[in-house]
């Protein structure tokens, strides 16, 4: 029996999502033996301050790409949305699982929805994409940082720190808590992170085994949508230091593209789409990319 060897953080929802990937992997290769490599990331351990404060998204990976490196993991297993534009070399993504639910969910346990908090009302997220939508739809409320895991930010919520909180729908889904969603916040008035929902696996590059083995789980139709909101996010230079949204839907052959660029502080949003063949997934980002550049996009994002 041959081994994989499955990197991951120790959070409840990546420790999810890995196990997902691992059950999925056994089915596929019954004569494979699949197990876990639990790590800590800096992502994970400085919770005082935001993604942006201490270096991104990327934070969450390196751990886990040292450790592929080292010869201590065959792959690892993440969050799209979490995984920076670029892979730095020598990684690749064999396989992008079907997406579950992309949208954010509002959640709170004393009011119905946005329209319903009062003025001032206290929402916890950190992502500075969420606060650009929010500021646009609410300009009073008052928008707190929430840092930790899934169930860290619902205690928080449930202590009474913040009158609401903006998760993913598809991080509570997977955990359980489905039934502390109040409303999906959803396409075209809101916008998730580019790839939000998606889970991907992560090797080395020249690792052909690995990459054999996982490829079987790659779905293409998410791999599509996908495609082109990530394009649009790297056109942008697109980080969580940047409120960027975007959101693909496949129809078919077609593919459509709406994204989102947004401030933070003010709440100005500039939004653009556009459509294109499945042939052109890259190109589509690209030009949305650009059509929120010649909308005045670019006054949000920071000089490159």
């Amino acid at each position: 029996m041959s081994l994989l060897r499955i990197a991951t953080r120790k959070s409840p929802l990546a420790l999810w999502q890995s196990e997902h990937v691992a059950a999925r992997l056994r089915a596929a290769h019954p004569d494979l033996e699949v197990v876990l490599v639990p790590m800590s990331t800096r992502g994970d351990e400085v919770l005082d301050r935001s993604l942006a404060a201490i270096g991104g998204k990327g934070l969450f990976l390196k751990e886990l790409e040292l450790a592929m490196l080292r010869g201590e993991a065959d792959c690892a297993v993440h969050s799209l949305k979490d995984v920076p534009m670029e892979l730095d070399a020598p990684f690749a993504l064999p396989a992008i699982l079907e997406r579950a639910d992309h949208a954010d969910a509002f959640v709170s346990a004393r009011f119905e929805n946005l329209d319903a908090l009062p003025r001032g009302a206290r929402v916890g997220t950190s992502s500075l994409r969420r606060q650009a939508q929010l500021r646009a739809r609410r300009a009073d409320l008052q928008l707190v940082d929430l840092r930790g895991n899934v169930n860290t930010r619902l205690g928080k919520l449930d202590a009474g720190e913040y009158d609401a909180i903006v998760l993913a729908c598809a991080g509570l889904d997977r955990l359980g808590f489905a039934d502390r969603i109040r409303v999906r916040l959803e396409a075209p008035d809101w916008l998730p992170a580019p790839a939000q929902g998606a889970i991907a696996i992560e090797c080395r590059d020249d690792d052909a085994r690995i990459r054999a083995l996982c490829a079987v789980l790659d779905d293409t139709p998410t791999r599509l949508r996908v495609e082109a909101e990530r394009a649009m996010n790297r056109a942008l230079h697109g980080s969580c230091h940047v409120p960027v949204a975007a959101l693909a839907f496949l129809e078919g052959e077609a593919l459509s593209l709406q994204g989102l660029v947004g401030d933070a502080t003010t709440g100005e949003v500039v939004r653009a789409q556009a459509q294109a063949t499945v042939a052109e997934a890259d190109a589509l980002g690209k030009a949305v990319a650009q059509r929120l550049l010649d909308a005045g996009a670019a006054r949000f994002l920071p000089p490159h």
